[in-house]
Parts: structure tokens; sequence; C-alpha cells
């Protein structure tokens, strides 16, 4: 199995890229988000490779980042969730929001992916909820909510038990990081702050 790919960016497609590794192109099917973080043709490239195996094709999907890569791995675990639908998903959100996403039910969210309905994006929250861990939710990308105030402590506590949290810890742990950061704290920075402490 392919598992990285290191080469020169020798084209790229709405969907794809091609890697050059010695004169041999790999097609490499990847995320929006990926793609536009590649650079230009002729630039140096290494993508983390997902390989899938059918009976008609070995496809390679691409990814810049091991927790893009873990994401996609998840997704494609919920029936109805093959590697095209699971990029179309990664490109409008990121790890970090995706694991979010699903924390809180934000299915209208995942939804905006193209071929991604209502019922579709209800199923891939149900069974992904708390999948995810923390990992995701601490990453250097900010969360797709910055709203403060008590909304903010409630999506926050929603988040939480959405990561296995019992309500006790999680309204202890945003508690804490509440106080520390203030009453205008936004719902990222409190979960970060209160998965630091619950990890104490």
């Amino acid at each position: 199995m392919i598992a990285r790919l290191r080469g020169l960016l020798d084209s790229t497609a709405a969907d794809a890229c091609v890697v050059d590794v010695n004169g041999v192109g790999y097609l490499v099917s990847a995320s929006a988000k990926t793609l536009s973080a590649l650079g230009p043709m002729g630039s140096s490239v290494s993508l983390h490779i997902e390989t899938q195996v059918r009976e008609d094709a070995i496809q390679l999907f691409g990814f810049t980042s091991l927790s893009e890569r873990d994401s996609f791995r998840l997704l494609t675990t919920v029936q109805g969730v093959g590697g095209r639908v699971a990029l179309a998903i990664l490109s409008v959100l990121g790890p970090d929001e995706l694991a979010h996403a699903i924390a809180v039910s934000d299915t209208a969210s995942i939804a905006r992916a193209n071929g991604v309905g209502p019922k579709l994006a209800a199923r891939i929250a149900n069974e992904l909820k708390g999948k995810f861990g923390a990992i995701a939710l601490v990453g250097a990308s900010p969360l797709p909510v910055g709203s403060a105030g008590p909304g903010a402590v409630a999506d926050a506590l929603t988040a939480l038990a959405g990561l296995g949290f019992r309500p006790m810890e999680a309204s202890r742990a945003v508690s804490e990081a509440q106080a520390e950061l203030g009453e205008a704290a936004g719902v990222s920075d409190l979960i970060r702050l209160a998965l630091r402490k619950s990890a104490r």
C-alpha cells in the first residue's frame, strides 16, 4: 500500500492532482483545501496517502496533514460516504471544524458539502459522535463558532459531552475554563482550555 508520496506537482484539476515521483505520475484525489495548499506547478510536494483498492480500480487520496487523513478514514466508515463524498466534506470543513460540527450535531455545516443531504449529514453526526477525540479540537485552526456568553458555555458543554465527558466533568471543566478566560470567552477557547484542564 502507498502511504506517502513525495515528488513534484505536475498538474492539478478540480478534485485531483498528479504528483511526479522520479518520472512516474501518480493521480491523487484530494480536497479543495489540500489542493489549494500545494503551491505552483513544479513545486515539491509531500502528501499522506490513503490507498483504496477495489475490484476495478486502485485509487489514491492525498492529504497535507495526518489529521485530515484520519478524518477521511473516519468519514468513510459511515454507510453512504465514499472517498469522493468524504473529500467533498473536507473541502468545506477542516478536521477541527468537522470535529466541532459532529460534537455539537451541526448537521447544517456538514450538509454544505456537495452530495451530502440532511439525512446523510445526520447519519454522519450520529455515527461519528465521540470518535474524533480531543486531538482535532485542539488543532491550530480556529473553530467556526466565535460567540461569547451563555451560548458559548452551552456549546462548549455540548461539545465535551459529544467527546464522552460525563455531565459533571464537562460542567466542572468548562466552569474552570470560563473562570480563567472571563465571561466573554468564545466557544473554541473554552473547549481548548477545558480539554487541557481535564487532561491534568
